[in-house]
């Protein structure tokens, strides 16, 4: 497997994947392309420690697509 393959599959998600996200994505697609736990990801959350930028909507929480891009290094 060459070295970006497996780059991407440790992501969770391939590249064209996360290149098709919306503008915001909910924090578990976030978690799903960051390889976080759903229980990781929302302490981490809660904690306002996630590794991006996340805005918190009633009871919702959505990840900034454009940070979590950025984060990956797939920013444009």
């Amino acid at each position: 497997m060459r070295e970006n393959e497996m780059a991407t599959k440790s992501l969770g998600m391939s590249k064209e994947e996360l290149l098709a996200l919306p503008v915001a994505v909910d924090l578990e697609t976030g978690n799903r392309a960051l390889g976080l736990g759903r229980s990781k990801g929302y302490e981490l959350a809660k904690r306002g420690q996630y590794p991006c930028r996340v805005l918190r909507l009633g009871n919702a929480y959505r990840v900034v697509t454009a940070d979590l891009l950025e984060l990956l290094g797939l920013a444009a």
